[in-house]
């Protein structure tokens, strides 16, 4: 039962520690890559991440794909008039020497159309697509239903 135990901290720990590392391409890192666990497969799950750009050119994440979402899409959270909204986002800019960060109450992936449960401790993948760099596949770690960001060791939020 010792080792059993041991094995799953061990397994929940090295999918935290895939998603907290970063991913190159080009002049971008990505990293920071996390969702929430979900209460089954009908309400929407969410996609955050953090993408840095240090390169000298602009680029825009375009687009977000994943097995576990029928429906993946970019939003945006707005609030006005004290009523928070989250309308689909086109694409998102990820401008020269900067970091954008997909958190809770901005920017984000929005999971429509859940094609598995989100489990907390495992992980999925994501594809992003940028006009500039093009294509890259992060893993995503599921974190619990109330975590704030994705539990990386250096995170600034």
């Amino acid at each position: 039962m010792k080792y059993l135990l041991t094995a799953l901290l061990l397994s929940l720990s090295a999918g935290q520690v895939l998603a907290c590392e970063p991913v190159e391409l080009g002049s971008l890192e990505i990293s920071e890559a996390w969702s929430r666990a979900s209460i089954g497969m009908t309400r929407p799950g969410a996609f955050y991440v953090t993408i840095r750009n240090t390169g000298a050119t602009d680029d825009t994440l375009t687009a977000i794909t994943t097995p576990v979402s029928d429906k993946p899409m970019l939003h945006e959270t707005v609030v006005k008039d004290g009523v928070a909204s989250m309308p689909h986002a086109m694409a998102i800019p990820v401008p020269a020497g900067s970091t954008m960060a997909l958190e809770p109450g901005g920017y984000h992936g929005m999971l429509m159309g859940l094609t598995k449960v989100l489990k907390e401790g495992e992980i999925y993948p994501v594809t992003l697509t940028f006009r500039e760099a093009g294509d890259v596949t992060v893993p995503v770690a599921i974190r619990g239903m109330g975590a704030r960001d994705a539990g990386c060791p250096d995170s600034k939020k």
